[in-house]
């Protein structure tokens, strides 16, 4: 069978195509892409989804539905999140989508995307450890998941997302120390008032997801175009994102956008995401994090699969 994941996120909207058989473990990925939309710009403000963000959205999801039907997908699944779940007019924008794509939309809560996320880094560690924290960061929320023996031993779900954060905290410029420390100081507070204690304090291997993650990675490892397969598994230290920060912070915004592996949308977001990597990784008391490709696509075809297992 073939199977079409679609991750509506409020910064990204990502794609996975992927051939499963009954009876084989994971599946071959056919097609997989991202398109950054920031369908959450300006909701920290005013509550409500913009007209300009959903229809960029729109257009994005329509357009991987069209994909994954041209190549034969037998089923499409579209989940979104933070955005679409804190909008007030978040069940009408996903109401239009099914009507405009004929593919149901499900909208999962934060505790549903953390668990899922762990999915989607659990079928990419293989042979990895089965107790670890992962965390999320995303355009809206950034979740955390504690993970003993392959299940969620505990895990939140932050209203901290590089979209609010880069409209709050903006960096047009050369960074401010002071404004940095400022921000640095906000995401402080927040993971030490909301992370739990058991993940706070569990000292374990660190795994991270998402495109900030992945960007740091790919910028570490000085690819001139961007290479899943080198970036997935990668050992991200602190030292290195210490180095990236100053290294990105001596660019203006436009100067951050023509870096190579840095994706279009990303140049303004990459700033308060690096500030949450470092912030979690203080928190938790690790010095270096493991990068995973996979992540919250990757989770919904793992748990469809499972549902479908005799």
């Amino acid at each position: 069978m073939r199977l079409a994941t679609i991750d509506l996120g409020t910064n990204t909207v990502r794609l996975l195509v992927a051939d499963t058989a009954p009876g084989v473990a994971g599946w071959k990925t056919i097609e997989h892409e991202q398109t950054v939309t920031r369908l959450g710009e300006g909701l920290s403000a005013t509550g409500r989804l913009g007209e300009a963000p959903a229809a960029r959205t729109a257009a994005a999801v329509r357009a991987y539905v069209a994909r994954a039907t041209a190549a034969g997908a037998d089923r499409i699944l579209i989940v979104a999140t933070s955005a679409v779940r804190e909008a007030r007019n978040g069940a009408e924008f996903a109401s239009s989508l099914r009507t405009a794509t004929g593919q149901p939309v499900t909208v999962i809560s934060g505790a549903e995307e953390a668990r899922l996320t762990l999915r989607g880094v659990m079928q990419g560690l293989a042979a990895g450890p089965r107790t670890f924290v992962t965390f999320d960061i995303g355009g809206g929320s950034t979740e955390y998941v504690l993970a003993r023996d392959g299940q969620v031993a505990a895990s939140v779900s932050l209203r901290l997302g590089v979209v609010p954060l880069a409209e709050r905290f903006a960096f047009p410029g050369i960074v401010d120390p002071a404004r940095f420390a400022e921000l640095s100081a906000h995401i402080r507070a927040q993971l030490e008032a909301e992370v739990p204690a058991a993940i706070r304090q569990a000292r374990v291997r660190l795994v991270g997801t998402a495109g900030t993650v992945t960007a740091l990675a790919a910028l570490d490892l000085d690819l001139a175009t961007y290479d899943a397969d080198r970036v997935h598994g990668y050992r991200l230290h602190r030292d290195a994102v210490e180095r990236l920060r100053r290294r990105l912070g001596a660019l203006t915004v436009a100067e951050r956008a023509a870096l190579p592996c840095l994706e279009r949308g990303r140049a303004d977001l990459i700033i308060p995401g690096t500030a949450i990597v470092l912030e979690t990784m203080d928190c938790l008391g690790v010095d270096a994090l493991t990068v995973s490709e996979y992540s919250l696509r990757e989770g919904i075809l793992a748990d469809v699969l499972d549902a479908a297992a005799p």
